[in-house]
C-alpha cells in the first residue's frame, strides 16, 4: 500500500493526538499519509503528510485509516464513493458499533495491512434520490439509513410508499427511516426497527411514531425498489437526512427513490472480537 488516506475528527484533541503520531508513525517506515484539509490546518507538523481536498484522498487512497467515531467513519465511507478501498476504522468515540478496532489495535492492524494481511466485511450502501417534477434534484449514496422527518411543530406527514412499483400503504406518521443492515443499530433500532446482522444484504423500513399502532417494521430484499411520495400541506416543514448528517427540506409531491448502491463499504475486521460481541458490549446484554 504506497497511499494510506486518514480522516479525523477534527475538533476532537485526541484524535488529532492520535493522528499526528500515526502520521509519525507511517513516515518512519517510508510511508507518506494523506490527510484532508480540514485535518492539516490542525496538525501541528505538516511536513510529514500530504494535503489535499478530502474528495482527491478518498480517490486515490490504498487504505483508509478513521479515528474517531461512528459518525466520521459514515462521512468518510461516503467519500470513497466507488473506489471500494478497505476502511480501518478506529474507535475513539463512545459507543462505536462500526469503530471496532481499538486505539491499541491500531498499529498492529496497520502493520498487517502493510503487509497485505487482512480480512474485511462488505456493507451494503443506499442511493437515494429525491424527484421534484419529474427531475432528480438530489442523488445521494449512504451507508447507514434514509430519513424522512417532520419539523418540531409540523403535523402528521402522510407518506405514500410503493415497493417495486406496488402500493404498499401510505404511512402516517412522524417520519420513516429506510435503513441498511448497518444501520439497523441507529436511529432504526431507536425508532424499535430490527437488529439485522450488517453482512446481511435486505433494506429495512420503520415508521417514526405512526398513528395506525400495527404499522410495524418491514424488511426488504435488496434488491427492492422503495418510492416514497410525500403528500402534507404547504406550510407543513419535512426534512429529508442522509447517514444523519446531509440533509435538505422536501415539498409536497417529492418522490424519495431508493435502491441499493452498486458499491459496498468494505471494512476491515478486528481479530479480537466478533459482531456478537460488539452488540453485548454496547446494548448491555446479560447485565442486570
Amino acid at each position: 500500500m504506497k497511499k494510506i488516506a486518514i480522516f479525523a475528527k477534527v475538533h476532537d484533541p485526541r484524535s488529532l493526538a492520535v493522528a499526528e503520531e500515526l502520521i509519525e508513525w507511517l513516515a518512519a517506515r517510508g510511508v507518506t499519509a494523506h490527510v484532508e484539509e480540514h485535518l492539516s490546518r490542525r496538525l501541528r507538523r505538516t511536513t510529514l503528510a500530504e494535503s489535499s481536498e478530502s474528495t482527491e484522498i478518498a480517490a486515490d487512497a490504498d487504505l483508509v485509516v478513521v479515528l474517531g467515531g461512528d459518525g466520521t467513519l459514515i462521512a468518510a465511507a461516503r467519500l470513497v464513493g466507488e473506489r471500494d478501498v478497505p476502511i480501518l476504522a478506529v474507535n475513539l468515540g463512545s459507543l462505536g458499533f462500526l469503530t471496532e478496532i481499538t486505539l491499541d489495535e491500531l498499529y498492529p492492524s496497520v502493520e498487517r495491512c502493510l503487509a497485505g494481511d487482512f480480512e474485511v466485511t462488505e456493507r451494503m450502501m443506499l442511493m437515494a434520490s429525491v424527484e421534484r417534477a419529474g427531475e432528480v434534484v438530489e442523488l445521494h449514496r449512504v451507508l447507514n439509513d434514509v430519513v424522512i422527518n417532520k419539523g418540531a411543530l409540523a403535523r402528521i406527514i402522510d407518506m405514500e410508499t410503493s415497493v417495486n412499483g406496488r402500493y404498499l400503504t401510505t404511512f402516517k406518521a412522524d417520519g420513516l427511516i429506510v435503513s441498511t443492515p448497518t444501520g439497523s443499530t441507529g436511529y432504526s433500532l431507536s425508532a424499535n426497527g430490527p437488529i439485522l446482522h450488517p453482512e446481511l444484504e435486505c433494506i429495512s423500513i420503520t415508521p417514526i411514531c405512526p398513528h395506525t399502532l400495527t404499522n410495524r417494521p418491514l424488511v426488504m430484499a435488496a434488491d427492492a425498489h422503495i418510492a416514497i411520495k410525500l403528500k402534507y400541506a404547504p406550510d407543513e416543514s419535512v426534512f429529508l437526512t442522509l447517514d444523519g448528517q446531509v440533509g435538505m427540506k422536501l415539498l409536497s409531491g417529492d418522490v424519495v427513490q431508493i435502491t441499493k448502491a452498486a458499491h459496498v463499504t468494505r471494512l476491515i475486521q478486528s481479530r479480537s472480537k466478533d459482531y456478537f460481541e460488539v452488540l453485548r458490549t454496547k446494548l448491555k446484554w446479560g447485565e442486570r
